[in-house]
């Protein structure tokens, strides 16, 4: 989103000096290959896979409107949305693409709710206005039950917030901090948060989000890490990208064990497993240096 690129961009002057120190991951665990997909757009925030073939993108700039690019298995692209206000998060369900707008820094410091979450038809290329009304939508989940849930990463009322299948719009919680990634798996919803001193990942009841919650610690100074998006593999295992550490760790959400399966991969926004015609085992990740790039178990 804009506001990372923002405090992105401020940090790296003294990035070299100061992540110095910085802790690392709590295990040692193999490091997983690294190539690139495609590189050459503007900042990456988010991908999905349309089920389809495809990997698709959202790309945003500090400046001007965004776009959704698609991206094939060899690193052709195309733009399937052009002139989108900050996008941010994407997640899938069947033919349809759901996608945040609105996702800058302004937004979220000045409480401004012009946020949507915006429909596109993988079919017709027919885009809508599912909700609206959200202040600076960023991370984008989507339930066992259709409901969508929303993270909000900067201001009084940063966390999270459901859509429910009826499209009315409510506040979850706001004691999230810089709420960020999100991901859905299993019962939970995982939550991450960005610019917090401690960098954790919150663990929530997908049936009562509002309910009881615990915490996995992070490894690291959050304003130096900045997690960002995150997923949960089928082996049950986090997986978080972190920004400006420039690396993708595996979090075992029981014990709370990390590792490092990736360093090197300057400024990672978002990881993904493949989806059809990609590797299903490979994680992808988008980066705000305009690359896609591959990630390989050993």
């Amino acid at each position: 989103m804009k506001s990372r690129a923002i405090l992105t961009a401020a940090l790296l002057c003294g990035a070299s000096i100061a992540a110095a120190p910085a802790a690392q991951a709590s295990s040692a665990c193999t490091p997983w290959s690294v190539s690139t997909v495609a590189s050459g757009f503007g900042m990456l925030e988010n991908l999905e896979f349309d089920g389809r073939g495809s990997m698709i993108v959202s790309e945003t700039s500090p400046i001007g409107p965004g776009a959704l690019r698609s991206v094939a298995p060899n690193g052709d692209r195309g733009t399937l949305v052009s002139g989108v206000e900050s996008p941010g998060g994407l997640v899938r369900d069947g033919d349809t693409l759901y996608f945040t707008t609105g996702n800058s820094a302004a937004a979220g410091l000045f409480d401004s709710s012009t946020g949507t979450i915006d429909a596109l038809d993988l079919d017709t290329g027919g885009r809508s206005t599912y909700a609206s009304g959200l202040a600076m939508p960023s991370g984008l989940a989507r339930s066992e039950t259709g409901d969508l849930f929303t993270t909000r990463n900067l201001g009084v009322a940063a966390g999270l917030s459901r859509i429910a299948t009826d499209r009315t719009v409510s506040t979850v919680r706001t004691d999230l901090g810089s709420a960020n990634g999100i991901a859905i798996a299993r019962g939970k919803i995982y939550v991450g948060n960005t610019f917090d001193v401690e960098p954790v990942v919150y663990v929530l009841d997908e049936q009562d989000p509002s309910g009881s919650v615990s915490r996995v610690r992070v490894d690291g100074f959050g304003p130096l890490t900045m997690s960002d998006d995150l997923t949960v593999g089928v082996d049950g295992m986090i997986y978080l990208a972190q920004n400006l550490a420039g690396r993708v760790i595996r979090i075992d959400p029981t014990s709370g064990s990390s590792c490092a399966v990736a360093t090197g991969v300057p400024l990672t926004s978002a990881v993904a497993f493949g989806g059809v015609g990609f590797d299903p085992t490979s994680l992808y990740a988008t980066s705000f240096d305009g690359s896609v790039r591959e990630l390989s178990p050993a």
